[in-house]
């Protein structure tokens, strides 16, 4: 089986190509070869084929072997795929997912026709507890207070199609992440569980991130969980609605058109390397 190794600004992920390999076990797969000692080594796997909805499909799972909904840097990914081998030659691609069509937008080199940078019009951000979900006595959580081990987290939940918990702190660089993310991820109050994002406040135009993933752990970056930490810092009066958000593996950039209630996602894509198992 052939795959590609790729990274959005290190969210790094193994693609495999529906078109001309067979995949029976997404899900032990994954956990296979994700393992960066005795496997490829990756947050997960994404699968690309056919889609009778849209031009491409897309499929993420992770480390653990399940399955996401969505996951904006392997989403960047793909398009630079699907575009760079010559699966399209379309600079806008409807691309499906487990929480339904996105549009990805591409910048392409006009010198070396390869793509530069990829532009995703997420989707609404969803902010009804019920929908997220999230359980607690309210309509929508935003600087809710959570107490775990005698602490008190104030956390503004959001879905991107996947549910996140966003925590506005300070010194995130000291923060034990591999302590509380799990914590949090695996809280009562998450039937599916969350992504959790600790948010430091640079100025109104500047967040740092780090972030636990669901089923992954903490990883070097997370577009969907961008896009709802810049909403969260929004309904929190904390950020603008345009910012950019620094992750340990690079930078992205959010949009929030509120009159729309879509999150646009713009950063890079790249390839890593090649091989087969």
């Amino acid at each position: 089986m052939k795959f590609t190794k790729m990274h959005g600004i290190g969210n790094d992920y193994i693609y495999i190509n529906l078109f001309d390999e067979k995949v029976d076990n997404p899900e032990e797969l994954s956990r296979r070869l994700s393992d960066r000692h005795f496997g490829v080594g990756s947050d997960g796997l994404v699968l690309i084929g056919p889609s009778e909805t849209g031009d491409f499909s897309m499929r993420m799972f992770n480390v653990d072997g399940s399955e996401a909904q969505m996951c904006g840097n392997a989403a960047r990914c793909v398009g630079k795929f699907v575009y760079d081998k010559g699966l399209t030659t379309k600079k806008e691609i409807a691309l499906e997912t487990r929480s339904g069509i996105k549009m990805v937008e591409l910048t392409v080199n006009p010198d070396t026709d390869k793509v530069e940078s990829v532009r995703i019009n997420m989707g609404p951000a969803i902010l009804s507890a019920e929908a997220i979900p999230v359980q607690f006595p309210l309509s929508e959580i935003i600087d809710y207070p959570l107490s775990i081990d005698g602490s008190e987290y104030r956390i503004t939940c959001v879905s991107m199609g996947n549910p996140h918990a966003v925590v506005f702190t300070t010194n995130i660089d000291a923060l034990n992440i591999e302590d509380i993310g799990p914590k949090i991820e695996t809280h009562p109050a998450f039937p599916e569980r969350t992504n959790v994002e600790f948010i430091e406040i640079i100025d109104r135009h500047t967040l740092k991130m780090r972030v636990w993933e669901r089923g992954s752990g903490e990883t070097l970056a997370c577009g969907t969980g961008a896009c709802a930490s810049v909403v969260a810092g929004v309904l929190n009066g904390l950020c603008e609605p345009q910012a950019t958000v620094l992750l340990k593996g690079g930078n992205l950039e959010i949009e929030w058109n509120r009159a729309e209630n879509n999150v646009y996602l713009t950063g890079a894509a790249e390839f890593v390397f090649e091989g087969s198992v």
